[in-house]
């Protein structure tokens, strides 16, 4: 298995070189050049395993024995998910009107984050050590992938986490994870703009090859490829536990998964699981920042004026980075196109899919969008029908459920991105009441470390002289070698 740039510039990567890298060198984002597929014998065999036993068969096909030896890799995996709050990491529940929610929270900061990066985390962990190496990690983040991001690094030697979210943009719950984390190898920044601008400048520092290298530069956002892998797992696991026991011979039912959607890393992967061979029906849902649904309705897109604040803020997102990865996909791994396209697209923000390509989107995708009065309407509905509480990023997927009938012979499952404990101010705006676990109510009495980018600043300067003095302060060894 290698691995190549979206935008045509890199080729024959292995997966320690992506795992250690954010964008291309070409701007372009890493993808196996090669999709396994996967046989309904396989499915069969598979349908009888755990979570945990699933996710190191995924992660083989993608990984070579050669890089991280099989006993290695499940060892790794196993310590991983050894934090999380019930023993099979991931939880589906099945709800009134054959709606079906896969509950992917249960790790340290309360979000499917915490899946995958907790087994990128070891798979660094595993390299730095071998290799006597160290790794300074520079993540934007719209919400949860921050706090994540840093539990899953908090206090090690071999990497330093740079962490820039956008002020005043995301719950107190989610800033606090991030602020109270207080560890001399965690550097928080809170910026006064949106989770898009911060994009801005994180995208040139990783495209300075001097700093990446000099400073062993990566990202953990869905930017790194080890990210979507370990989601891949989420959809495989919801398929063999809910349509697999309908299957008649070679002749297997459709899944349909309502996916929210921000930077489009878990549409991306369920994309890609559906080309191994499981048959998906993928519907994005998104909340008022819905690029990724005028591009489905229109084939339009481009970003709005501005990013909207809303109630399900991790999804307040215009840059769904990972789209660039869905297009490579259908345009038949076309770089020279994608490169063109997405760099128009990040000139101008504006973009019109060619014809071809729009039309080959809708065949994989679907889409909907869910205003702040609908969020707050599938959380209510959802409690009244089930006395089960969700999240408003999961009540986004939720409320197309609530609208939209479910095709005789499937079956349909809504991903649960977050606990609701992490947004109680929306869960009592829907009227409805919580009780916060005792770690969500203690990082009030917390002490707080971070530094502010004002508007003013020059973030890309700020963040990269902030990076050049941890190596100073903390005498890195060499870097990993891409």
């Amino acid at each position: 298995m290698h691995y190549c740039s979206t935008r045509a510039g890199v080729q024959g990567l292995s997966f320690r070189d992506v795992l250690f890298s954010g964008y291309a060198a070409d701007g372009g984002m890493f993808m196996p050049e090669t999709i396994p597929s996967l046989s309904p014998e396989t499915l069969l065999t598979w349908s009888r395993l755990s979570y945990q036993q699933l996710l190191c068969e995924i992660c083989s096909l993608y990984i070579p024995e050669q890089e991280i030896p099989r006993h290695d890799l499940e060892g790794l995996i196993s310590q991983a998910l050894s934090s999380f709050s019930i023993p099979e990491a991931v939880r589906l529940v099945q709800l009134k009107d054959s709606l079906s929610i896969l509950e992917l929270f249960h790790g340290e900061t309360l979000a499917f984050k915490d899946l995958a990066m907790s087994c990128t985390s070891q798979f660094l962990q595993y390299f730095l050590r071998k290799d006597g190496k160290r790794a300074t990690i520079l993540v934007g983040t719209s919400g949860d992938t921050g706090g994540s991001a840093i539990r899953s690094v908090l206090g090690l030697s071999e990497v330093d986490i740079v962490v820039v979210f956008p002020r005043r943009r995301i719950t107190r719950v989610q800033e606090r994870q991030m602020t109270t984390s207080i560890a001399d190898n965690v550097h928080v920044f809170a910026a006064d703009g949106t989770s898009d601008d911060i994009d801005v400048p994180l995208r040139k520092l990783f495209a300075d090859p001097d700093l990446v290298l000099h400073h062993g530069l990566m990202s953990l956002n869905s930017v790194n490829w080890s990210r979507i892998l370990v989601q891949l797992a989420h959809f495989l696991f919801a398929y063999l536990q809910l349509s697999m026991p309908q299957a008649k011979g070679d002749a297997l039912p459709v899944l349909e998964v309502l996916v929210p959607t921000g930077g489009a890393g878990n549409i991306t992967a369920g994309y890609i699981m559906k080309l191994m061979g499981i048959p998906l029906r993928l519907v994005a849902m998104v909340n008022s920042n819905d690029i990724v649904h005028r591009a489905l309705q229109s084939g339009d897109f481009s970003m709005s004026d501005s990013v909207k604040q809303t109630l399900a803020p991790a999804i307040d997102i215009q840059d769904p980075y990972n789209m660039e990865r869905v297009f490579w996909l259908l345009s038949g791994r076309d770089g020279v196109m994608v490169k063109s396209l997405m760099e128009e697209f990040q000139r101008t923000h504006k973009l019109t899919l060619p014809a071809s390509l729009h039309q080959q989107l809708c065949e994989v995708l679907s889409s909907g969008s869910v205003s702040d009065d609908g969020i707050l309407e599938a959380m209510r509905r959802c409690w009244q029908d089930n006395h089960y509480l969700i999240c408003p990023h999961t009540a986004v997927g939720v409320w197309q459920h609530y609208h939209t009938p479910i095709r005789p012979g499937e079956n349909r499952c809504c991903i649960a991105t977050a606990s609701p404990a992490k947004f109680q101010e929306v869960v009592q705006k829907a009227g409805l009441t919580l009780e916060l676990p005792e770690a969500v109510q203690a990082l009030d009495t917390l002490e707080t470390r971070y530094e502010v980018l004002e508007r003013s600043d020059d973030w890309e300067s700020k963040l990269r002289r902030h990076i050049e003095s941890i190596k100073g302060k903390r005498g890195h060894a060499p870097p990993p070698q891409i």
